[in-house]
């Protein structure tokens, strides 16, 4: 639209009219599009220091994040420390509060032995039964110490489940006797993986805690197997559990049923729960209020393949009597105690020893037929030392028991490759004997 030198004045300003108008277009969009960058230019530096604001706030905060992850570093550093201390504390005074229970429990054995009037055996069975109470309170402090650190170590491998039933009748069957209880437990050959030590506490808990809860009937104890793995299963007659205690009585000092129905702490379930999450055995239970309970632990079991070779308990029942065994142990009472049982009970010949020096002294050229030794003995000695001294000098591998106060992996493992079982305290009479015939060729 360009002006010509033969357009009128009309003509001309018609033309300058149009040109205006597209320029002032032109301007007004270009001050729009000036005004639409500008303000993108001040959103973005508003955003520029927002992010700048909540960069300064995210490394504050990681500042006291990592502040507070210090602090639970450094408390949680102070809680294992105390943890240790306790369970060296508690491995330590094990010791010296089993030592004097486990002579006190052999001497009330000897002292069943003898001619008693009837006052004096009731005197004697509270005396056991006190002994019992203690025992357990004991066993259950230990127990829930070991299976709550995180540094515990479990010896897993096969258990003949008809020796341990075997075992617990024994040991269950005066309580239940006492209640007018039955008790029985369905034969099984079943052989399953685990921890001998925790299954049979396992074990022990489930029937024991059965027993305290059932008035009238009886428990019975056996071996269902489903989809390659075998439930150890302890059914009772006893009050039952309502389902809103079913989850309850696996914690710590919980009891049901009336009140001061059923000695104990209510100890015993919280040590089955804890061992069997640790050993991985999944645990269930079935109950109805009236009509009793039926606790199930499922366990591994061994493949046919791994039965073959496995150990069978030595079931040869010669007698011990004259047979000669030497005893190396520091304390006075249980040297007394030792000397009861075995030579007044079991009519041997024992040897008592304080320590290494004075078995060797005794061994002289005729080795003895077994040894029994204390794990702890005077002069940072050791009754495992013991046993490799005096099998090195008589040039035989003398069959041997450790006892030990302290529940400790180390002490199994390095039984366990010296062939040598290991016996906790406070010690059985029955056990005692029943190892003892055991290794008998």
């Amino acid at each position: 639209m360009l002006l010509r030198a033969d357009d009128s004045d009309a003509r001309r300003v018609q033309k300058l009219s149009k040109i205006s108008e597209v320029l002032i277009s032109r301007v007004d969009r270009l001050e729009e599009s000036r005004g639409s960058a500008w303000s993108t230019f001040q959103a973005a530096a508003a955003l520029e220091q927002e992010i700048k604001a909540r960069t300064r706030d995210l490394e504050k905060a990681m500042a006291d994040l990592s502040e507070r992850n210090r602090e639970l570093a450094v408390a949680r550093a102070h809680a294992e420390e105390a943890n240790r201390s306790k369970t060296r504390f508690l491995r330590a005074a094990s010791h010296d509060l089993l030592q004097p229970l486990s002579a006190a429990k052999l001497f009330l054995s000897a002292l069943s032995d003898t001619q008693l009037d009837p006052l004096q055996q009731e005197l004697t069975g509270r005396l056991a039964g006190a002994f019992e109470s203690v025992e357990e309170l004991m066993h259950a402090v230990l127990d829930i110490s070991r299976l709550d650190s995180q540094r515990i170590e479990f010896q897993l491998k096969p258990v003949h489940l008809s020796e341990l039933f075997r075992r617990l009748a024994i040991e269950y069957a005066p309580m239940a006797e006492s209640k007018g209880l039955r008790l029985s437990f369905a034969p099984t050959s079943a052989i399953v993986e685990s921890d001998p030590t925790f299954l049979r506490r396992i074990a022990q808990n489930l029937v024991s805690n059965a027993l305290k809860y059932t008035d009238k009937g009886g428990v019975l104890v056996g071996v269902r197997r489903r989809g390659g793995r075998a439930w150890l299963e302890v059914l009772d007659t006893g009050i039952g559990i309502a389902a809103p205690d079913r989850a309850r009585i696996f914690d710590e000092f919980q009891r049901v049923g009336r009140e001061g129905g059923a000695p104990g702490m209510g100890l015993g379930l919280s040590i089955v729960r804890r061992a069997c999450a640790k050993l991985g055995h999944r645990i269930a239970l079935d109950s109805e209020p009236g009509r009793g309970t039926v606790f199930r632990v499922s366990l591994p079991t061994v493949t046919p393949e791994t039965e073959r070779g496995l150990y069978e308990p030595n079931q040869n029942s010669s007698s011990l009597r004259g047979r000669v065994v030497l005893v190396i142990e520091n304390d006075t009472a249980m040297r007394r105690a030792y000397q009861l049982i075995l030579v007044e009970r079991l009519g041997m010949v024992a040897r008592i020893a304080g320590g290494i020096a004075e078995a060797l002294a005794l061994t002289g050229e005729e080795p003895p037929d077994m040894i029994i030794a204390d794990y702890n003995l005077d002069n940072d000695e050791n009754g495992l030392q013991a046993i490799r001294e005096l099998r090195a000098a008589v040039h035989q591998m003398v069959p041997a028991i450790i006892i030990s106060a302290r529940r400790d992996p180390e002490i199994h493992r390095a039984g366990l490759e010296m062939d040598v079982p290991v016996l906790e305290k406070p010690v059985r009479p029955e056990d005692l004997q029943s190892m003892l015939r055991s290794m008998i060729t």
